[in-house]
């Protein structure tokens, strides 16, 4: 696909407005935007819109309140860049862990800070921690939340979205449009639901035991992870004097619904470690299992999903909450462009986003599922195949830096258009600028022009145009979530008026 908006060469998905047998519009609009699911995604991407000047309403079935119960808590360096590009990253660093090497199956360490970013490591910080931050951001932009309701149903139109809703302070139905709606209402979508699309794919892993509990004996690495052969174990800290601990045993395989005490998970992290590190006053404890599964869209007509609405996934790389957030980030701006008259081309933009991310969601299936099939290895023949893999990414340095490329979000990039620049696509750094770096620029949410210093070259209406801080003489046009969309190595090259142009729809 071409990455400068308003591609002529995208095929849009079915939409109403494209049937003849739409139906007609039902009533005056509520919002811009409805998003269903107050989780990470849906507060990035609510805060967004907001901050693009669009209504945005959440609706979330839990009541208001973030929960320390959730099962994230890594957050990969492109997680970080973008939170960055929000004024938010330096605060959540500060809240957590710095974690500088992956350590894999026991023989093998990767080294982040070879990763060239402002965040070269893994940052433990749980994900009500995000959440926190994304929340009071959404409210500051005017998101307006309602917190105890449920998605009773919706119908699409060729003007918005009918949605119904069930809150907790009626119990009556009441309907709500808007022009677009998003679901980021997790593995149990009712908002896929809705859409009548299926959820393929198999539980990758059963019967893993959740923990949050202190612990007596501090562990000596921020993560600890190790595996037997019949059972594996995870530990990280929460910072508040809380760990949370994960275990799964091939010797103990039942329902999610079996009791669980915390001497299960005791037993298991003595046959991972050696010690349960006197493990005690669990807050929380759950059974669950993990699943592989991906919707085949990401979007019908108006309505989208994002998160794990549209993938989930195995726990293993800690890539759950990251992929959901730069699904949020790919979406927003494309349904701010949309929705404010800022693209020549609206459905050939929107279909880019499943033609972008679908992809991603997919990769990091397969690069999951890899790593939790390789540390459940058992058979002579699986510790073989693991054992010559950690030596080939000992030895091939490229290799093993292009895994911690992908596990941390740095190394994927978007597909561009033969004949296109070798940047297009590809994920922007945090440059220098002459205005200060370019994540900070990036923070009003707009594209932002990389142009030489001579002034030769200004961005349209509704750009941000930034300098090189060098002698530079190239020019990039850099896309509101961070991706190159243009590049040329000469400021005048044909084209460049175009790519500027096809975005603001503005001559």
């Amino acid at each position: 696909m071409n990455d400068t908006i308003g591609s002529s060469g995208s095929t849009s998905s079915p939409t109403p407005e494209s049937s003849t047998n739409a139906p007609r519009p039902e009533g005056p609009l509520t919002s811009d935007v409805l998003v269903v699911g107050a989780g990470p995604t849906g507060l990035l991407l609510a805060g967004d819109l907001a901050a693009a000047g669009l209504s945005v309403t959440v609706v979330e079935r839990r009541p208001h309140g973030i929960s320390n119960m959730t099962r994230a808590f890594g957050v990969h360096a492109r997680t970080l860049e973008m939170l960055d590009a929000r004024g938010l990253a330096d605060e959540l660093v500060k809240r957590g862990r710095v974690m500088d090497q992956m350590n894999m199956f026991g023989r093998l360490t990767l080294d982040l800070t070879r990763l060239r970013t402002r965040f070269p490591y893994v940052l433990i910080a749980p994900q009500y921690e995000v959440e926190q931050l994304l929340e009071r951001r959404a409210l500051s932009e005017g998101v307006h939340f309602q917190y105890g309701t449920e998605l009773l149903g919706l119908r699409q139109d060729g003007e918005g979205v009918t949605a119904e809703l069930r809150g907790a302070d009626t119990g009556e139905p009441v309907s709500v449009r808007a022009r677009y709606l998003v679901g980021t209402d997790g593995v149990h979508s009712r908002v896929r639901e809705e859409l009548g699309l299926p959820f393929p794919g198999v539980a990758v892993i059963r019967s893993i035991v959740l923990a949050d509990v202190r612990l007596t004996e501090e562990p000596a690495d921020i993560l600890t992870v190790n595996g037997s052969g019949d059972s594996f174990a995870l530990v990280a800290p929460f910072g508040d004097g809380y760990y949370r601990v994960m275990g799964w045993s091939r010797k103990r395989q039942v329902p999610d619904t079996a009791p669980v005490d915390l001497d299960e998970l005791r037993t298991i992290a003595r046959e991972a470690f050696g010690t349960d590190y006197g493990m005690h006053d669990a807050r929380w404890i759950s059974r669950f299992h993990s699943d592989e599964r991906q919707a085949p869209a990401y979007r019908v007509g108006r309505v989208f999903l994002a998160g794990d609405a549209a993938h989930v996934h195995s726990p293993a790389g800690g890539q759950g909450m990251n992929t959901g957030l730069q699904d949020a980030a790919n979406l927003s701006w494309k349904l701010a462009a949309a929705l404010r008259g800022r693209t020549i081309d609206a459905e050939a933009l929107l279909d880019s986003y499943q033609a972008e991310r679908h992809p991603v969601g997919a990769m990091v299936l397969r690069s999951s599922g890899a790593l939790v099939r390789l540390a459940m290895a058992h058979n002579p023949l699986q510790r073989a195949a693991r054992s010559a893999i950690t030596r080939f990414l000992k030895v091939v340095r490229p290799v093993a830096d292009k895994a911690i490329g992908m596990i941390s979000g740095l190394g994927i990039a978007y597909g561009a258009e033969r004949g296109s620049h070798p940047l297009t696509g590809k994920r922007v750094p945090d440059l220098e600028l002459a205005e200060g770096r370019l994540y900070e620029v990036l923070r009003r949410g707009e594209f932002v022009l990389v142009a030489p210093r001579d002034g030769r070259v200004a961005a349209p209406e509704g750009a941000i145009c930034a300098h090189w801080k060098s002698e530079r003489g190239s020019t990039l046009l850099v896309r509101p979530d961070g991706y190159v969309a243009w590049a040329s190595d000469r400021p005048d090259a044909p084209g460049l008026h175009a790519a500027l142009t096809g975005w603001t729809g503005r001559a």
